[in-house]
């Protein structure tokens, strides 16, 4: 049985994206099963990717997983090596400015433009949004003039800070450190001007139809990835320190920060 594998979500820059079929074509010799890394880019939905019952692995944020009616099965997650947890399989939205803008921190970035990714990322919308709640219970009003979006990748974001199109914006921290691994020249142009808290990563999924002993191999590979002697190089690229099993319990933290910001009125980050 040929499945498929797709690592869009963190494949930011051609590089990144070479890096992870590196990693693939690596699983499917370790794990004797034969991926097809296939292409699956914007404008492309990912509930599309997503859905597919000949998925292998692809990666899929916690947030619409634990929304979704019919959920895909977890394979590993990743360990960033610059992880907000140390040796976990976290990661944190960081905040953006140009930088050369005037502002200094969030605050500063009141009343102007804000970006989100789509409505449901948890780092370019869940997490961002959970940040600014307390700014918003206090004031008890919108804090910026206009929300930009949806801008849907990574990519985009960086891009509309660029062109002026908004003020600051949501950037996942293991596709900032993928982007500043291999991209010598964006790192004069932005600031960070703050950090959401951490929460539990995107994470490799599989079809809910994928073989017990296939998705047994690609577990039983990926736990060795962080030690294996041949990857050295690879999880440099990749800035990993390696893969972790999926603890869904964590993801609970989503869902409970989705519901403060609506019990609060406050369903849009803005």
């Amino acid at each position: 049985m040929r499945l498929v594998a797709n690592a869009r979500m963190y494949s930011v820059n051609p590089p990144a994206a070479a890096a992870w079929r590196e990693l693939f074509d690596w699983l499917a010799r370790e794990a004797g099963v034969e991926l097809d890394v296939i292409a699956h880019a914007f404008p492309l939905p990912l509930s599309d990717l997503w859905s597919r019952d000949d998925l292998a692995c692809a990666f899929m944020c916690g947030y619409p997983f634990m929304l979704a009616g019919k959920r895909p099965r977890p394979v590993a997650a990743p360990v960033p090596a610059g992880a907000p947890a140390r040796g976990r399989p976290f990661y944190a939205t960081r905040l953006l400015v140009r930088a050369d803008s005037r502002f200094d921190t969030i605050e500063d970035t009141f009343g102007g433009r804000i970006g989100y990714t789509v409505a449901d990322s948890h780092s370019g919308y869940n997490a961002l949004r959970h940040h600014l709640l307390p700014y918003y219970q206090q004031r008890g009003a919108r804090l910026y003039r206009e929300s930009v979006g949806p801008l849907t990748t990574p990519r985009r974001v960086l891009d509309a800070l660029q062109a002026g199109d908004i003020d600051v914006g949501p950037l996942d921290s293991y596709a900032l450190d993928l982007m500043l691994r291999h991209e010598a020249d964006l790192s004069p142009k932005i600031r960070i001007v703050a950090t959401t808290d951490p929460a539990p990563i995107p994470f490799l999924v599989a079809a809910p139809e994928c073989p017990d002993g296939v998705v047994a191999r690609l577990r039983g590979a990926l736990a060795t990835f962080g030690e294996a002697p041949a990857c050295t190089d690879l999880r440099d690229r990749l800035c990993l320190d390696g893969f972790a099993p999926v603890n869904i319990d964590d993801y609970q933290l989503m869902l409970r920060w989705d519901a403060a910001a609506r019990a609060a009125g406050y369903a849009e980050p803005g």
